[in-house]
């Protein structure tokens, strides 16, 4: 199955007063939040309606770097091409994350939205 993966932060949630892209019924999200933040992550895409699948970073809150976000988004990617799914391509909104997906998946496009409507660093969402 074709499927492109959508990054959650700066890509299907900008901002409040923005929203986001919106991915296909099919299509992955894979987020750099920690599955500590799962909750508020669950509430704000209820609220937009989204029932995509959701690949959390296995990591606690305070120990995710943008890098490490951009290996876990990559190790999914990975996972997810051996189970057989093509990757039609990546959306994301960091560039240091797009170049560690680019870095350990060649072979997959990574579009980089650009914009300045969402903070990249580590921070706790209240949706």
């Amino acid at each position: 199955m074709k499927i492109r993966t959508f990054d959650c932060d700066g890509v299907i949630y900008m901002n409040k007063e923005v929203g986001g892209l919106r991915p296909e019924p099919n299509d992955v999200i894979i987020t750099g939040r920690s599955y500590e933040e799962r909750p508020e992550t669950e509430k704000m895409l209820a609220a937009r309606s989204i029932n995509n699948a959701v690949y959390y970073n296995p990591l606690k809150f305070e120990e995710k770097t943008r890098a490490s976000s951009g290996k876990h988004k990559a190790n999914i990617i990975g996972q997810l091409q051996l189970e057989g799914y093509e990757i039609l391509f990546h959306i994301d909104d960091d560039a240091i994350q797009a170049d560690v997906i680019r870095q350990y998946c060649p072979d997959v496009p990574v579009v980089l939205v650009v914009h300045d409507f969402t903070e990249k660093e580590n921070v706790r969402h209240v949706e």
